[in-house]
């Protein structure tokens, strides 16, 4: 090597070092810590046995990437109302596609619903919300947003366990953990499942020995109905059930945590939307409702112009059977679960 190479590369080192040490007394990146969250992977990785090959993949010119540190500190704080919730998640746009799907998926559908006895309609459901029937593409390395996420701090425990999951993952199934993507937060594939979810309940749907559910519809498709049967969906039950109740209802009974019998309900004033009586069957269910509605229900009425008696306010609400809150083991949040029922009845065939 002559001179003047060796004295080029000395000058791009000493740069290089400068800049790292910069970045370190500003606080604004620890080489150690980064260095320390490689070797407890290495470690972990090793005892769980985890393939050599994966192991070196995964530490292999790992990237930080600042932007998914952004997100995770800065989530957003704005809260729909239930109704703008719906009209951006069970859009006519999605129900049509929900439609084409099950015309072109009836085959996969039909065996998910004979093995895992979760309905055709409820699968899509989930498909559409999560994905957008596959639709959504993954921006992330998930191997650098994992470790990325780790160094954060603020969950370094699960996500360290989701890392080590999505390497088990990418060893039993022969895959390229460098080439596997999905949220800045860990969802990949069509159902948006976290590695620790899948490795729990993944399942190979189109028998070519290995679970992909990126790559593969009737892999996710058969996964979804894996955890939702483990979850033990009844597919014999209704989800949610729109109901009104008075407005001065008891808000506290309003956030579906309080379970008692539909006759119970009915007792304390809950009807049909049209007035009509509660069906008077052996089922509890808990009452969730918007806080928004709520709020707008019991503010002052003016009379109609035409009478002198204004009408009686009521408040929108749902009764929630235990189909909901399996759903909420999936998503824990009640917008969510009554999306997914509002457009599984929407694709319901008739």
């Amino acid at each position: 090597m002559n001179s003047k190479k060796l004295l080029r590369i000395c000058a791009v080192f000493m740069m290089l070092f400068s800049s790292a040490a910069a970045r370190a007394e500003r606080g604004t990146f620890d080489m150690e810590r980064w260095d320390a969250i490689m070797d407890n992977v290495r470690t972990r990785a090793t005892a769980q046995n985890i393939s050599s090959a994966t192991i070196k993949a995964t530490l292999r010119n790992p990237a930080f990437i600042p932007s998914i540190v952004r997100s995770d500190k800065n989530q957003s704080e704005f809260k729909l109302t239930l109704d703008q919730y719906l009209a951006r998640t069970v859009s006519a746009a999605r129900i049509a596609n929900g439609k084409k799907m099950r015309a072109k998926y009836p085959t996969m559908l039909s065996r998910v619903e004979n093995k895992f006895g979760v309905p055709s309609h409820v699968i899509l459901a989930f498909w559409g919300l999560e994905s957008n029937y596959g639709e959504y593409k993954a921006a992330h390395n998930l191997r650098d947003a994992f470790l990325t996420l780790m160094y954060d701090g603020r969950r370094e425990t699960f996500f360290g366990n989701q890392l080590l999951a999505l390497m088990k993952i990418a060893d039993d199934n022969n895959l390229d953990i460098t080439q596997i993507r999905g949220s800045w937060a860990g969802a990949m594939g069509h159902f948006q499942f976290i590695p620790t979810t899948l490795a729990a309940y993944g399942v190979d749907g189109n028998g070519d020995g290995h679970i992909d559910i990126i790559g593969s519809v009737g892999d996710a498709m058969f996964s979804a109905g894996n955890y939702l049967s483990k979850l033990g969906w009844n597919p014999n039950e209704r989800i949610v059930r729109a109901v009104v109740v008075p407005a001065d209802f008891d808000v506290a009974m309003l956030k579906g945590d309080v379970k008692k019998s539909l006759d119970e309900w009915a007792a304390l004033g809950v009807s049909l939307p049209d007035g009509g009586a509660l069906p008077s069957v052996a089922m509890t269910a808990g009452l969730v409702a918007d806080t928004a509605e709520i709020d707008a229900a019991n503010a002052p009425i003016e009379a109609d112009m035409d009478t002198d008696i204004a009408p009686r306010p009521v408040i929108h609400a749902y009764l929630t059977y235990p189909n909901f809150y399996r759903i909420k083991k999936w998503n824990n949040s009640n917008w969510y679960a009554i999306a997914v029922a509002t457009l599984a009845d929407a694709l319901k065939q008739q």
